[in-house]
């Protein structure tokens, strides 16, 4: 896995990230020129929580308050590319990966 930016610092975020990494998929379509995973990061940190149903928003929603269990957000980057990202429980961890990489 490799290291993403730090966004600590960006506007609007309603929670840490911790440590975020990208897995290998991710990061090679980074290097290709074919993903700019930054503002999907900081979508995901300020609960923008993407192309989720209403049941997962609010299972998020209600991890996010009680601090108690992942968050997890899914975006459609292009029709044949969607990005997921995942916060750990205990917000330690964040990890963009491929939904084929889980």
């Amino acid at each position: 896995m490799a290291t993403v930016m730090s966004i600590s610092t960006a506007p609007n975020l309603r929670f840490s990230p911790g440590a975020t990494v990208m897995t290998v998929g991710v990061a090679n379509l980074v290097e290709q020129g074919r993903l700019n995973p930054s503002p999907y990061l900081r979508r995901h940190l300020s609960g923008d929580w993407g192309d989720l149903d209403e049941d997962d928003r609010r299972s998020n929603d209600a991890a996010l308050a009680s601090g108690e269990a992942r968050l997890l957000s899914s975006y459609q980057v292009d029709p044949d590319l969607k990005l997921w990202i995942i916060t750990e429980w205990d917000r330690s961890v964040t990890t963009l990966l491929l939904p084929s990489e889980y």
